[in-house]
């Protein structure tokens, strides 16, 4: 093994613990949850890798390598927990980059009678007690950027960050057409015989012109989505426009996605029973919906998670570009 990559996994080992020390010490209990499970995550655009289980009586069953913990994490959060988190191993099929693996390791922590303000001071304080922690201060170098990781982080909400960095007024242009028009106008080129939603043509705009200007030099809290990019966070209280979501970026890596919870049942199926639909306008396999995290929620007090990737806050602290060169086994 390249003593580089050997370097690197001692960085990983440092993390891990650091994780543990700072959420232990902030009084959360950390969990541990199936990674087989009946319903892997609704998203659209992301794949599930199935696995057939044999019963002691012979009968087989279809289960799913999960996508991420949330859904059983939220059902402890129904049962009375307060404050968890989690570091374990997730699957999302066909993900394979210099920023993606099949299967990577994921932080998830949970908050009780909280909302996603309390989650992002929660991002602020770990990041800059693990740079302390393991670079001795709280800066780090990526890609040649230094970049100051001591808070306050940088806040922005999308509608600022695509209006400053792309140009395009997402408040004006609310439905596919006339986004696609000033997206067009502004010189963002599209195929003409293509069909495109409003998330379609946000992500491209999003991926080209924004996201690599953001957490640079500090990292940036990017939050307020529009309300059809809400997946399980809530809506703002007065602003059904947006929802409560944010993600942390750090030299232009996405680091983190994080949600005020919804925690209504009714309005949930519902976001559920469209992804199916979609998932089924793509092609994609339609997973059933968890009953049970259903049942959850309608127990779940006002409640705010996050998802943190624990391979890019490696790549980060070991300044490398490639997913591969902090794991030890990459998928290939």
């Amino acid at each position: 093994m390249d003593e580089k990559i050997k370097k690197n996994l001692f960085r990983r080992f440092q993390i891990s613990n650091g994780i543990r020390r700072f959420f232990t010490g902030g009084g959360f209990v950390e969990i541990e949850t199936p990674a087989l499970v009946l319903s892997p995550g609704m998203e659209p655009h992301l794949s599930a890798l199935e696995v057939f289980c044999t019963h002691t009586d012979g009968t087989r069953s279809k289960k799913y390598l999960h996508t991420s913990p949330e859904y059983c994490m939220k059902k402890l959060l129904g049962e009375g927990w307060e404050r968890v988190f989690q570091i374990c191993r997730v699957f999302r099929d066909g993900e394979i980059s210099q920023t993606h693996q099949i299967e990577f390791t994921m932080l998830e922590w949970y908050r009780s009678q909280a909302d996603y303000s309390k989650i992002m001071e929660d991002c602020e304080k770990l990041i800059a007690f693990l740079a302390q922690e393991i670079l001795g201060v709280p800066k780090c170098t990526y890609r040649g950027m230094r970049i100051d990781l001591s808070p306050p982080f940088e806040k922005v909400t999308v509608a600022q960050a695509m209006r400053n960095y792309a140009g395009v007024e997402i408040d004006k242009n609310q439905d596919p057409t006339s986004l696609l028009r000033e997206a067009k106008d502004k010189g963002y080129r599209f195929a003409p015989s293509e069909e495109y939603s409003f998330e379609d043509i946000f992500f491209k705009i999003f991926l080209e012109a924004v996201e690599p200007r953001l957490g640079n030099p500090r990292p940036t809290i990017l939050y307020d989505y529009p309300s059809s990019m809400a997946a399980l966070a809530r809506l703002k209280p007065g602003n059904p426009n947006r929802a409560e979501r944010f993600e942390l970026y750090i030299a232009g890596l996405e680091m983190a996605n994080a949600f005020s919870e919804l925690n209504d049942p009714i309005e949930q199926r519902r976001r559920f029973e469209e992804e199916q639909h979609l998932r089924a306008h793509l092609g994609r396999p339609v997973y059933p919906v968890d009953e049970d995290l259903l049942q959850a929620l309608a127990k779940m007090p006002p409640s705010a998670g996050i998802a943190l990737g624990v391979d890019r806050l490696a790549m980060l602290f070991c300044d490398t570009p490639s997913i591969e060169e902090v794991i030890a086994f990459p998928f290939k």
